[in-house]
């Protein structure tokens, strides 16, 4: 069953206390919601914040993502956060190729393959991000740009660790400008998307994909994206540091 996802992405915002009070306000608002099978919450933080928000929530209705992993296993690699300590914190998901990490950090389509690796190795579910610039929307690659970044990162994976596997498509130039991607442009990539799936993997498994729109996605917009047939949720930037705002993005699914 496709899963609807509507997951945070916090960036390097709150400090732990912070992030508690948000993590209290949409554990309480969900406390007596009945969520459908089908439909998770991820709270994506910063590590200083894993444990705390982890402990914070109820696990049965809010999963906890960090935002980057390590591509290494152990070893000397100064400031590195693994994929194992990730888990041991008990967050369940994390975040992986988003495009701040891409264009500020030097994550390349190896490096992000190699953290990909890691996430699977240590049983975390990964929210892989790809997306296009503005440049190259305007150039009309955009297509090709996404395809490639999905083909290098998993034609080396196989079927059972891609299922785990949740897809966030953030075209960069929609991410904290306050542009979104209309309904439309954001139904064209997805599906485009989920062709690209099927090709590597075949259609049952493109089929059962959860694909997430991300780009400056807030209470007003997300109706009408999340009522395309290919989108299946969202990661939410700013407006997930807005509990009252994040809430109306959850309701809108």
């Amino acid at each position: 069953m496709r899963k609807n996802v509507i997951a945070a992405n916090w960036k390097m915002n709150t400090l732990p206390k912070e992030g508690v009070e948000i993590a209290n306000k949409i554990n309480h608002y969900l406390a007596d919601k009945e969520l459908p099978v089908n439909k998770k919450i991820v709270l994506g933080v910063p590590y200083t914040h894993l444990i705390k928000v982890v402990d914070t929530v109820d696990y049965t209705k809010i999963a906890v993502a960090a935002q980057n992993c390590s591509q290494f296993e152990s070893g000397a690699y100064t400031g590195e956060v693994s994929a194992a300590m990730i888990k041991s914190c008990g967050a369940q998901y994390v975040i992986i190729g988003h495009s701040e990490r891409r264009q500020y950090f030097g994550d390349t389509d190896e490096v992000i393959s190699q953290k990909l690796s890691q996430a699977y190795k240590n049983a975390l579910f990964p929210i892989f991000c790809c997306g296009e610039t503005l440049r190259q929307r305007e150039e009309n690659v955009h297509f090709k740009v996404v395809e490639n970044q999905l083909v290098s990162a998993f034609i080396r994976v196989d079927r059972f660790n891609f299922e785990r596997t949740i897809i966030a498509y953030e075209p960069v130039w929609a991410i904290g400008t306050g542009v979104t991607a209309t309904p439309e442009q954001a139904q064209e990539m997805h599906i485009f998307i989920r062709n690209v799936i099927a090709k590597i993997y075949g259609h049952d498994v493109a089929d059962q994909t959860s694909i997430l729109y991300g780009g400056s996605v807030n209470g007003a917009n997300a109706k009408s994206l999340f009522e395309c047939d290919d989108i299946d949720g969202g990661l939410v930037g700013g407006a997930s540091l807005k509990p009252d705002e994040f809430i109306k993005i959850i309701e809108s699914i």
